[in-house]
This record gives structure tokens, C-alpha cells and sequence, in this order.
């Protein structure tokens, strides 16, 4: 193609760009993971993925409120500051809404929302009480929207807007057994995400992580006596994610290096399980 017989509005634009709007990225991009004088609220922030989110926050200079049912024997602290701990039930819409309020209150804004509070035990779809997927779907589900509403009505009018970014699950994807009700809520958690992003930009962004196998603290007891060791092996990366590498994750999508993008789905899972079939070639080969 002749790029000099192109029509002016196919061509490169940055040359013709406005000075001032090149001004304005080449200082939003000076340190994009400067969070200093923002405030974060991680849900679920006191253990696991959580506590490493809001360490890792609190680290780039954000004030970071946590939330849990039960204050934590230490709060998660970085670069000597300490989280900012608020005791709610998120599956509790009130609670909810008084969380947010709380975190204004205590430090007059609100940036970023990381909604990470989630999980649940592995439970036969065939017999599970009806309360127990109540509880699953209140708290994988209901508890980020109804927390992302709040927070919502506090970052909409804020000059610069607000960020949310939903913690999800790979089961959303790739069901495994035991995890019905889980692996519901989570499906719907990536299908809000793609729908509040649609009716909320561009004042808040919302995006979504897509978390596969995580060593935490309670891996011993969901991946093996070894603590998910034996299964690092389906990983293409070879090794589990550590709850640090989605706290990154979250700070790329809440910065500034990510201000265009909005509705994704942003994979932490390193390359995803390795497929049974090649696992069983392998093994039948003696190759693992």
C-alpha cells in the first residue's frame, strides 16, 4: 500500500498528536506503579492472595484498607506501613456498602477495589445442601458485586475515575469435579466483569484475573500432603504460582500502564494444566 496516497486518518497519529496530550501520558507513565496517595481496598486482604495484594500495594505507596470477618493476629504490611483492617461479611450487601463507606471515611477516597475474597471446599454437586451453594455463590459471586457497586458510587465522580479488578478462578473455564458451585459463581464473576466494564467505563475500569493453581497456606490441604509440589508438574511453567505473582497482576491492571484496557481477562495461571492425554503418553513412556 502507498502510504503517502492513504487517507490522513489511516496513518501513524502519533506525529500529529496534540503536545499537550503527549505532556500528559509521558507523565502519567513516569512511574505507573507509583500508588502513592491512592487508597486500595482488598477483600479477603488478610491471607493467601489477598495479603500479598495489599502487601504489594502498600509497598508502591497506596493506602490499602483489608477486610475479613475476624481481624488477623498481623495485618499485611509493607515498606513500613500497615493495612487498615475493617471487620465485614461481604456476602452482606449492607456490609458491603459500609465498608466502602468506611474506607472514604478513613482516607477521603477510593482508587482501586480488589475483589479477592473467594473459595470454597470441594463438595459432591449430588448431594450438597442447598445452604452450602447459597454460601458458595453469596461469596464468589454476590459479595464482588455487591462491594464493586459501592465502591462504584465513590470512584465514578472522582476526577481519574477508579479501577476494579475481580479475582477469578480457571474453573470458570475448566470445571473440575467437587466444584460446582464454585465453578458457577466464578463463570458469572468473569460474565459481571465483561458486563460492569460495558456499562461503567469510562469513568471505572473493570477487569478480571484469571488465577489457576496458587501456593498458599492452605495448599497442603487442597493439593496434597506436599503442599501442590507433585503437582507443579501439569503447570507448563513448571511450578504453581505464588500469591505474589497475581498481586503484580493486580497492580499492572489498576495502574496506569493499563488505562486502555478494561473488560479483560488477564490469564495468571502459567499456561494452564498440560492435557491428561499428554500426561498419560509421558508417563506410559517413563518420561515423568
Amino acid at each position: 500500500m502507498d502510504i503517502e496516497n492513504t487517507p490522513d486518518h489511516t496513518r501513524d497519529i502519533t506525529p500529529g498528536m496534540a503536545s499537550d496530550t503527549k505532556a500528559d501520558m509521558a507523565s502519567d507513565l513516569d512511574d505507573p506503579l507509583d500508588f502513592t496517595g491512592r487508597v486500595v481496598l482488598v477483600t479477603g486482604g488478610t491471607k493467601g492472595i489477598g495479603a500479598a495484594t495489599a502487601q504489594a500495594f502498600l509497598g508502591a505507596g497506596a493506602d490499602v484498607v483489608v477486610c475479613g470477618r475476624t481481624a488477623p493476629a498481623a495485618l499485611p504490611a509493607a515498606a513500613g506501613r500497615e493495612a487498615f483492617f475493617v471487620a465485614a461479611d461481604v456476602r452482606d450487601p449492607a456490609a458491603a456498602a459500609e465498608l466502602v463507606d468506611r474506607t472514604v471515611e478513613r482516607f477521603g477516597r477510593l482508587d482501586v477495589l480488589v475483589n479477592n475474597a473467594g473459595g470454597s471446599p470441594d463438595a459432591d454437586a449430588a448431594t450438597v445442601s442447598p445452604r452450602f451453594v447459597e454460601k458458595i455463590v453469596a461469596l464468589n459471586l454476590l459479595a464482588p458485586f455487591y462491594v464493586a457497586q459501592a465502591a462504584h458510587g465513590a470512584m465514578r465522580t472522582r476526577p481519574g475515575g477508579g479501577s476494579v479488578v475481580n479475582i477469578g478462578s480457571v474453573s470458570a473455564h475448566d470445571p473440575q469435579p467437587g466444584t460446582a458451585a464454585y465453578t458457577a459463581a466464578k463463570a458469572g464473576l468473569l460474565a459481571l466483569t465483561k458486563a460492569l466494564a460495558l456499562e461503567w467505563a469510562p469513568e471505572v475500569r473493570v477487569n478480571h484475573i484469571t488465577t489457576g493453581l496458587v501456593r498458599t497456606g492452605s495448599a497442603a490441604s487442597v493439593y496434597g500432603a506436599d503442599g501442590g509440589a507433585s503437582v507443579a508438574g501439569v503447570v507448563p511453567m513448571g511450578r504453581m504460582a505464588v500469591p505474589a505473582d497475581v498481586a503484580r497482576a493486580c497492580l499492572f491492571l489498576a495502574s496506569d500502564l493499563s488505562a486502555y484496557v478494561n473488560g479483560a481477562d488477564l490469564a495468571v495461571h502459567g499456561g494452564g494444566e498440560l492435557p491428561a492425554r499428554f500426561l498419560a503418553a509421558k508417563s506410559a513412556s517413563g518420561q515423568v
